[in-house]
């Protein structure tokens, strides 16, 4: 995954660098097509100071590269849960907020010691640094993200240890583990990183999929004949997302294109106590066990899958983590989806205003397009600010897309700035996503005749 600059209608100030081996380099080209990324945060992270060789920083808030007075810095990885071949891994690191930056940011290598202690580490008991160099930064600002290319290390499943040091007097302090949203990440990413022979990428999908009726048949065999990544916006198998249910009902339809699927959870699969069969069912797939929230990319696009069943409020780990995950996005065009929609017309379910912090982390970041479900409808809104005002230089464009196969519902009093509505016409919504535009589509199941389409250009 990589990382994006924000733009310059956002104000937090925040600039991301990538760096090769040897030097800084700004972040171009297209990225990986069909990619699947998994983020982790260090399980240690220390550094360690020559003139205070007996004492441990193992609870700092910064690691420190630095040669006056001499200072090293530590991190180690736990990487679970990952399958298939690792095409590329990325560590990445924010400097802290109050220093001025510096004008090296320090030489990585990778270091055969893996058991190191975090809070019994000192100068005089610091493990060797010992590995081949994988990257070296340049000079860095603060409240910086910068990446470090460590494909070379990261092969698979493990645990792995990285040490930093610097030849410069002017030291230059990251963030740890201990300050949260601004921990350092590895991204370890596997799959094709090239994009598919036919051209842009596709995304196509639904939410409010599986259960005994024939809906989710219907809409699974459209998916058959559509290329690309698959989403779901939640409530994948009814009634309570066991895993009878996800065996019995969503295997069998959309479970075989489970390979291409990057869901998202809703209510219905968190009636299973800690959405265990969703979670179980899905696997790496889902993002880190039982969190609920990931990103990816496809092609020139930043997708974030979000979790509308957990804590969404302003300084919330899941809004804290979207607004660091956007800021560290390279990428021009963003969508993101999760379940409970912030509009929607439908009659059963009102907005669910809960998930407004989402969309304003959003908004303030320039993104697309999001997408929902709850409501099982087809409804787009012309893009609006988080307040729900249409604006058209840098709101959202919305969908609900909650017509995957669950039964119908209908529509109550319609809310302003929606566009389009279909309340009876099971479906697909398919983008294709373009290097600075996308195309949207609902594809309606055999038997029926109502679409909606449409392009729009990103922000």
């Amino acid at each position: 995954m990589d990382i994006r600059f924000p733009r310059p209608s956002v104000t937090l100030g925040v600039v991301t660098v990538i760096v090769a081996a040897t030097a800084a380099v700004v972040v171009t080209g297209a990225g990986a097509a069909s990619a699947a990324s998994v983020t982790f945060t260090p399980v240690a992270d220390t550094y360690v100071q020559s003139d205070t060789a007996t004492t441990n920083y193992g609870t700092s808030t910064q690691v420190v590269v630095d040669n006056s007075p001499v200072r090293r810095s530590f991190l180690r990885f736990t990487v679970s849960g990952v399958s298939g071949t690792v095409t590329g891994a990325k560590l990445r690191l924010r400097t802290i907020s109050g220093n001025s930056g510096s004008d090296a940011g320090g030489t990585f290598r990778r270091m055969s010691n893996t058991t190191w202690s975090e809070t019994g580490t000192t100068w005089n008991s610091q493990p060797t640094i010992d590995g081949a160099t994988l990257g070296t930064i340049g000079a860095v600002s603060g409240n910086t993200w910068y990446e470090v290319d460590v494909t070379a290390a990261v092969t698979g499943n493990g645990t792995y240890s990285f040490g930093a040091t610097s030849t410069s007097g002017d030291g230059a302090y990251y963030d740890t583990r201990e300050s949260g949203a601004d921990a350092p990440q590895l991204v370890v990413t596997t799959g094709s990183t090239t994009p598919p022979p036919s051209g842009d990428p596709v995304f196509v999908g639904a939410g409010d999929i599986a259960d005994s009726g024939s809906g989710d048949s219907a809409t699974a065999t459209l998916l058959d004949s559509i290329p690309g990544t698959v989403f779901t916006t939640g409530d994948n198998v009814y009634d309570s997302g066991t895993a009878s249910q996800f065996n019995s009902y969503y295997e069998p339809t959309w479970g075989r294109h489970k390979s291409r699927t990057r869901p998202s959870p809703g209510n219905h699969d968190y009636n299973t106590s800690g959405a265990t069969g969703y979670y179980n069912y899905f696997g790496t797939s889902a993002g880190p066990s039982g969190r609920g929230y990931y990103s990816y990319d496809l092609g020139n696009w930043h997708v974030v899958s979000l979790n509308s069943n957990i804590s969404m409020s302003a300084g919330s780990t899941q809004e804290q983590w979207l607004r660091a995950d956007l800021a560290a996005s390279s990428r021009p065009c963003t969508l993101a989806y999760w379940h409970h929609p912030l509009f929607t017309s439908s009659s059963n379910h009102a907005p669910s205003t809960s998930t407004r912090p989402l969309y304003q982390a959003l908004y303030d970041y320039n993104a697309d397009v999001v997408v929902w479900g709850h409501n099982h409808v087809y409804e787009r809104f012309a893009p609006m600010n988080p307040a729900g005002g249409a604006d058209s230089s840098r709101g959202l464009h919305s969908f609900v897309a909650g017509m995957g196969g669950a039964g119908h519902y209908g529509f109550g009093t319609i809310q302003p700035n929606s566009e389009a509505r279909n309340s009876s016409a099971w479906g697909v919504l398919k983008f294709t996503l373009h290097s600075n535009s996308y195309d949207w589509q609902f594809v309606p199941v055999a038997g029926q005749t109502y679409t909606d389409t449409g392009t729009t250009t990103c922000h």
